[in-house]
């Protein structure tokens, strides 16, 4: 895979330092060029604007669930799932050098870092919490104002970028934190990499209007044997009452998810694939 992917550009949503960053490291190599950009809608026009030729992006997490705005700009998009990797995710309260965990006054960080950490807040109930845009963003402000009273939540990776020194280690409450990250390509482009146990499949359909739509369209991926990892619906903009349903599924060959798809077809208005992929290697929260 990191062969595959040498000298990529690759855009992320954060700054520099973020899971993400970390995420598209761990999964294509360090030789990869990782693109920050602010937000999810700016990192889905990355690639039509020539800054990168990649995004790596998160889809959910084990446990706040789906990124939603990551699968309305998916479908919105031409790009395809083509890989996938399962970051564990482990919060590190971050400072200025020097400082000390009884010097910290106030913690920035995303909204859901800081959730997720809410044992180290209820155990230091003096400090104040402050909600950011990003996590690693956070960091690189409490190092620029290099105030010892201030600290953020972010991962190790942050720390190393701007400089920053770990206060209190894996503040998270729940060891089993992970988040789900898939690489995509425009679809013209997924067939030149090579994907040798592509078994994993993402789709997106929309039921057709009649009694016992959903049944007729899940009971072809049973009937062949195919686990259904994930089912979600979201709205549709535009369509009040109307739901997008989001699958993924899993096979012992892509043929047998075709032969299935071929069924579902008949059962809904519309289907689209949204990547075929090797699925994440099995990942340990030690």
């Amino acid at each position: 895979m990191e062969r595959q992917f040498q000298k990529m550009r690759v855009a992320f949503q954060g700054e520099a330092g973020a899971f993400s960053e970390a995420a598209a490291v761990q999964l294509l190599g360090e030789k990869i060029t990782t693109v920050p950009r602010h937000t999810f809608h700016s990192t889905f026009g990355a690639i039509s604007e020539g800054a990168a030729d990649a995004l790596l992006v998160p889809v959910e997490n084990s446990l706040a669930g789906s990124v939603v705005r990551v699968y309305d700009l998916l479908l919105e998009s031409n790009l395809v799932i083509v890989a996938e990797t399962i970051l564990r995710i482990k919060h590190q309260l971050i400072g200025c050098p020097g400082a000390s965990l009884q010097d910290i006054r106030s913690v920035s960080s995303h909204p859901v870092a800081l959730a997720q950490c809410e044992g180290f807040f209820l155990s230091h109930p003096h400090l104040k919490r402050v909600a950011a845009e990003d996590t690693a963003g956070s960091v690189r402000e409490v190092l620029a104002r290099g105030d010892k009273a201030y600290a953020a939540i972010a991962g190790h990776r942050a720390a190393q970028q701007y400089g920053g020194v770990i206060l209190a280690e894996n503040i998270e409450d729940n060891a089993e934190n992970f988040t789900r990250f898939v690489l995509l390509l425009p679809s013209d482009q997924a067939a030149r990499f090579d994907k040798p146990d592509a078994r994993k499949m993402s789709v997106a359909m929309r039921l057709a209007h009649r009694p016992g739509s959903l049944l007729s369209s899940l009971e072809p991926f049973a009937r062949h044997g195919i686990n259904l990892m994930k089912i979600e619906s979201r709205p549709i903009p535009g369509s009040p009452w109307v739901y997008q349903f989001f699958l993924d599924l899993e096979a012992s060959s892509p043929e047998e998810l075709d032969t299935a798809l071929a069924e579902v077809r008949q059962a809904t208005s519309e289907v689209r694939i949204l990547g075929l992929y090797e699925a994440a290697k099995p990942t340990s929260a030690k």
